[in-house]
């Protein structure tokens, strides 16, 4: 073995000399150290033999410098594209020569990729720094930050796969056009791509004038006879601006004309990608997978993400703001970064200035990354006054029952807070408000609840958390010295004519702290069966049911779902005034004339139960119960509806069939409960597209056919639902102003109605199970929660996520 060299990791070994990190030890071959160093155990032993003139059973590789000169050797470490070069033996040489990636133009390797290399990748005719020219594929997926990886067009080239650097060859050029990329996905045809690149180049043509008399909608007759008159006074010099002419026609505003201005510059640079997604023709997520794909990325839903706070601290705020970007992980040299606009080549560059870390980027929704920033950075006491600052000129009366006596230490500020966030919330449209304290000097949280979910609306500072959660309690009548137990209330604003009422609840929270919840009552509005979004056959059947003389009618579903509201629907068609309607309630959220309505009060013993036999003695023709919580209850519902009386009341459970079966358990009498029931409708509410913004796709065969599955396929042909075919439409959300960028506004609800039947009633009275009684009402007409769901998909409506979000 004399004459022979060893290398493991960065140890060479080379004829009498072992060379290690830098230090030359002298071993003799026959040394008991050398037999160590081959036994250790090494991963890994390149054995070079000079007389093979280089051949070995190292990496072979040859490299090309950006000077034109070139040099062939073997591997010393594995080959890393990001790292920061090539470390190689060259013949003759004992020791390894390092290469840094910023003096090499391509480097060719002759090795056995470990992937399939024509998976993801492209034929590009490619020209080097150093003039070579080259027809091979590439794999977007083989970027780095040092160059890109590129593999001979076919067998029996001279190398196995070239290493091209940055300098070495413009990386960008190897960019396909968005377009191409999106035609490949199938996210649009032709005809809308060349309709989005016709309408770019028309926004580039756009002159000031045509979007002056566009946005100020003037005619072209009057801009010309404007031009005409300042010709002939003289004050239309040979290159005039129409801008300054139509200002001096009195026809527009300086104002208007800056706006314009920065309108058409902004437009002129307006992206193709922005471009389609503005118009619908693709969605967001269509537009995000392009781009990452164009540009080799991956994407990210930031929801699924959780971001360490050491993490966060590697870019500055004022960075994060102002590129829209989030640090997700990092490595001693490496940080992983969130971005909607990959197309943008100086976030990398700076980043890696900012961090002094090798950027790898990600791509993110542009929303999620602003909701998550808004998330991480609360606002400064400067946010506050941000938030206060249009209270100038606010009428805001706090109503209070009694004269209350006043805390000297309430700061006028904390005063002005809540009202500006009770305001907001109502004007806003959202069903509640919380806020969250949270522990030490972390920030008091504010959400609001809008269709059912929760977002966060403001970060206020620690400062004036116990502050603003004592103004809360105080406009509520409540204790301020209690923070050990819950305390309920209730607070009414006036503003001008128009008086709005919270109901508070405050929970004490650890570490000392308090919640305090507060739903807006005048956001519930009393809306017709049509706003609802009852279907057409459940809608009859219902009316139906509402006008029979006497009869139980039970509306049920989790909380939440809008029982009490539909209740109120069915009551309002028909109070007419020649009926005597009485409600029970906890609490009385929604008011109409011509109802007698009741507040029970469990602490007095004022209880639902009580407020019914106080009913019955009242002359009653129709009576509301808000909820049937105990057995006692629906046992007087029950005989009510029995003794001439129409009842309403609600229930928490999943589903109509189910209802039966409970009520049976609880121990009713079937008997009773068939010859009472009229019918169990049951609900969940689900988000409404935006009617402003949702954008009409065609499913593909694999949707198509999870819509049916879902739905029944049996049930799919009998009830007539649309067959597959090139003109099926469905809508998506997309997301703008009017949705605050969602896709969504509003709640629509979907149900399912079980009417009583002879077959029905034969099922409850033999105390059949709920899979029973749903196959018996499914055959007469009875349609899901599922299947209902679905058919608002395919009007519409909502889409397929939000079915599955509430319904099994």
């Amino acid at each position: 073995m004399k004459g022979e060299r060893f290398c493991a990791r960065n140890q060479v070994l080379t004829k009498n000399r072992l060379y290690h990190a830098g230090a030359d030890f002298w071993l003799p071959f026959c040394s008991p150290a050398l037999s160590g160093i081959l036994n250790s155990g090494l991963s890994r032993i390149f054995v070079i033999n000079p007389d093979m003139d280089g051949e070995t059973v190292s990496k072979k590789l040859i490299i090309k410098f950006l000077n034109g000169s070139e040099c062939q050797g073997h591997l010393f470490q594995p080959f890393d594209p990001e790292g920061a070069g090539v470390e190689i033996f060259r013949p003759g040489e004992d020791r390894p020569i390092s290469y840094p990636f910023e003096a090499i133009c391509f480097v060719k390797l002759f090795d056995d990729p470990d992937q399939d290399v024509r998976v993801n990748s492209v034929i590009e005719d490619l020209r080097t720094a150093t003039g070579e020219a080259f027809r091979l594929l590439v794999n977007r997926e083989e970027r780095f930050s040092k160059g890109v990886f590129a593999y001979p067009e076919a067998p029996g080239a001279d190398f196995s796969r070239i290493f091209f650097t940055r300098r070495g060859l413009n990386i960008k050029r190897l960019d396909r056009p968005l377009g191409e990329v999106l035609l490949q996905q199938g996210a649009v045809d032709e005809n809308t791509l060349h309709s989005a690149l016709e309408f770019q180049e028309q926004l580039r043509r756009r002159r000031l004038g045509e979007l002056l008399r566009e946005q100020n909608n003037l005619t072209q007759e009057t801009v010309e006879t404007a031009l005409t008159n300042a010709e002939k006074a003289g004050r239309c010099p040979p290159r005039y601006r129409v801008g300054d002419i139509l200002i001096d026609a009195g026809l527009v505003t300086r104002k208007q004309v800056e706006e314009v201005r920065a309108r058409q510059d902004s437009e002129k640079h307006k992206r193709l990608g922005t471009i389609m997604v503005e118009r619908g023709w693709i969605s967001e997520d269509q537009l995000l997978n392009a781009l990452a794909r164009k540009f080799g990325l991956r994407v990210i839903d930031l929801d699924d993400i959780q971001i360490a706070p050491e993490v966060m601290r590697l870019i500055s705020r004022e960075l994060v703001e102002r590129m829209q970007v989030l640090p997700i992980e990092a490595t001693e040299h490496r940080l992983v970064v969130a971005t909607s606009t990959p197309t943008d080549p100086t976030i990398g560059e700076n980043l890696h200035f900012a961090t002094n870390r090798r950027i790898e980027l990600v791509v993110a929704s542009p929303r999620k990354i602003e909701e998550r920033i808004n998330q991480l950075f609360y606002e400064s006491d400067e946010k506050i006054e941000e938030l206060i600052q249009d209270l100038d000129g606010l009428d805001v009366e706090v109503v209070e029952e009694k004269e209350q006596d006043r805390i000297t230490e309430t700061d006028s500020k904390v005063i002005n807070l809540v009202n500006k966030i009770l305001l907001d919330g109502f004007r806003k449209g959202v069903s509640d408000i919380h806020f969250e304290p949270e522990m030490g000097q972390l920030p008091l949280i504010v959400r609001y609840r809008k269709d059912g979910e929760c977002f966060t609306a403001h970060k206020i500072a620690a400062l004036y958390k116990a502050a603003i959660i004592s103004r809360i309690k105080i406009i509520a009548r409540l204790d301020i010295a209690e923070r050990r137990r819950p305390q309920s209330g209730k607070i009414l604003l006036k503003q001008g004519k128009e008086r709005i009422e919270y109901r508070v609840e405050i929970t004490p929270t650890i570490g000392g702290q308090e919640d305090a919840v507060l739903r807006i009552l005048n956001a519930s509005r009393i809306l017709s069966l049509e706003q609802l979004g009852v279907s057409q056959r459940n809608h009859d059947r219902f009316r139906a049911l509402i006008k029979k003389p006497y009869g139980i009618i039970l509306c049920v579903g989790p909380t939440g779902s809008g029982k009490t509201t539909t209740l109120h629907s069915a009551i309002a068609e028909i109070n007419t005034g020649n009926r005597k309607i009485w409600t029970a309630e906890d609490p009385v959220e929604i008011t109409q004339r011509g109802l007698r309505q009741v507040q029970v009060n469990t602490k007095i013993g004022f209880t639902f139960e009580e407020a019914l036999r106080s009913f019955l003695r009242a002359d009653p023709d129709v009576i509301m119960i808000g909820e049937m919580r105990d057995v006692i209850t629906a046992k007087a519902a029950i005989a009510a509806s029995l003794t001439g009386h129409l009842v309403f009341s609600t229930l928490h459970t999943n589903n109509a069939p189910e209802t039966i079966v409970r009520l049976i358990e609880m121990g009713e009498d079937p008997i009773n409960f068939a010859d009472a029931m009229l019918g169990i409708i049951a609900q969940r509410l689900v988000r409404r597209l935006c009617t402003q913004c949702k954008v009409p796709y065609h499913p593909n065969p694999e949707e198509y056919e999870q819509l049916v599955e879902s739905y029944g396929r049996e049930y799919f042909e009998r009830h007539g639902m649309p067959a597959y075919d090139d003109k099926l439409l469905l809508q998506r959300a997309k997301g703008c102003p009017a949705c605050d960028g969602f896709g969504y506004s509003g709640r629509i609800a979907i149900q399912e109605l079980l009417v009583n039947s002879p077959a029905v009633r034969l099922a409850i009275r033999q105390r059949s199970g709920a899979d029973i009684i749903e196959q018996v009402a499914r055959d007469e007409g009875m349609v899901t929660l599922r299947q209902d769901g679905i058919e608002k998909v395919f009007h519409g409506i909502t889409d397929f996520n939000q079915v599955n979000m509430v319904c099994l």
